[in-house]
């Protein structure tokens, strides 16, 4: 991630297509892709844990309901190791999915 220092804070600095999902409703991240692909033509969603499955309704419900002519270019899935709060370590899957609008 790229961080800016603002003072004494560190701020992640966040690209505009890219879209983090979150507990948010689907809605709201269809929304962020058709607003996304809009203005740039590519949407990047980014999902760990139990987001990744909202990540892919989102595109499901974009792609069937909302916008025809968009495309998965491509998914990118990992493992991160983050810590957890007693300490220890801890595996969380991501994904990462790119889409494109084809007109």
């Amino acid at each position: 991630m790229n961080f800016v220092k603002q003072g004494n804070l560190k701020v992640v600095k966040m690209s505009k297509n890219v879209i983090y999902i979150g507990k948010k409703p689907i809605i709201n991240y269809c929304q962020a892709i058709i607003q996304s692909l809009h203005h740039n033509n590519i949407a990047k969603l980014v999902a760990r844990g139990s987001a990744i499955s909202r990540a892919v309704d989102a595109v499901e419900v974009t792609k069937n309901r909302y916008l025809n002519g968009i495309e998965v270019k491509s998914i990118e899935i990992g493992t991160e190791q983050l810590h957890s709060i007693d300490g220890g370590l801890r595996n969380v899957s991501h994904v990462t999915i790119i889409l494109e609008k084809n007109d």
